[in-house]
């Protein structure tokens, strides 16, 4: 008899007690659906939340054995809680993240292993519409086509980590050591063969987004340095420019004073304008290649390592 394959769910919370009983039950409505021809485990990563999260899952763990909890010493953000959920993934195919939020439809996932019945190595969602703010998805957008362009690999517009691996890229991804994985472009890194679907990614219900906006520069930032070498080298490019046309700035100057072919300006507002364009260059100049020099300090200096405090039916 041919063993069920087992379909690996992780969400990873903070704070989510009001969202964590909703999310293991859509989940097991899906399971007991469509999918009822598979095992499933859902895992759950907490970051060590304040509020009754971690005894809400207890509660779930001790009745249904197919429910994991992993409770973190400390907070260590969404994308390292999201890895590590993934290196307690057993099955034969892994969601990478299902947010407890349900923002992303767990329903989709179905359609996600049906793709990978077909042969595909990756299904990934795409958030074809987003109900929140105008501004605040305009800017979404802005972003996810700024990195598709920059990136060294193609990583796919308007998808998160709500996607489906096979287990062969799931070990792929997790042989990465790296401090600050930027998980959806390490996916896109692996090379095999994906299919996107998508789907509304629905406005929150239930509580409210930890994911503040200083949290979202932090990962947009992330998410360029870890895929992209194009800001250092528009540096060059931009930097290699100017030079350029100060040098034949000098020269015009030059010659226009010496043939006396009109008016230089001269004069103090002149130097002034110039000495605030190029130091304010320069900063920008400095700022990004500070954003490099702060990722290499991340993975080289580490710091203490994170714990897990408690694991609950996971041997």
């Amino acid at each position: 008899m041919t063993p069920r394959k087992r379909i690996s769910i992780i969400t990873a919370c903070y704070n989510e007690e009001d969202n964590v009983q909703e999310a293991y039950e859509a989940v097991r409505r899906v399971m007991a659906g469509r999918l009822s021809a598979y095992d499933y485990e859902h895992i759950f990563s907490d970051n060590a939340s304040k509020d009754r999260t971690v005894e809400l899952l207890t509660e779930i763990a001790a009745s249904d054995k197919r429910v994991k909890v992993i409770v973190n010493s400390r907070n260590i953000g969404p994308f390292r809680n999201t890895f590590n959920g993934m290196k307690h993934a057993t099955g034969d195919a892994v969601v990478v993240l299902l947010a407890a939020d349900l923002q992303d439809p767990p329903e989709l996932i179905a359609d996600f292993v049906e793709h990978w019945e077909k042969g595909y190595k990756i299904v990934y969602g795409i958030r074809r519409k987003r109900e929140e703010s105008f501004w605040l998805r305009t800017l979404r957008k802005a972003y996810y086509r700024l990195v598709e362009h920059m990136s060294d690999v193609h990583v796919p517009s308007d998808a998160g980590e709500f996607q489906l691996i096979d287990r062969i890229v799931a070990d792929s991804v997790l042989q990465v050591d790296d401090y600050y994985p930027y998980i959806r472009g390490l996916i896109a890194q692996t090379g095999f063969s994906s299919k996107g679907i998508p789907y509304t990614w629905l406005r929150r219900e239930r509580g409210l987004s930890k994911n503040r906006m200083f949290h979202l520069i932090d990962q947009a930032l992330n998410g360029i340095i870890s895929t992209s070498k194009t800001p250092l080298r528009l540096c060059i490019l931009l930097g290699l420019v100017l030079s350029l046309l100060s040098m034949g700035y000098a020269v015009y100057s030059l010659v226009a004073n010496l043939l006396k072919l009109g008016q230089v300006p001269t004069g103090i507002p002149t130097v002034i304008v110039a000495l605030f364009f190029f130091n304010g260059l320069l900063l920008f100049f400095i700022g990004i290649l500070g954003e490099y020099v702060l990722a290499i300090h991340e993975q080289l200096r580490r710091g203490p390592p994170m714990i897990e405090m408690k694991k609950i039916n996971i041997e």
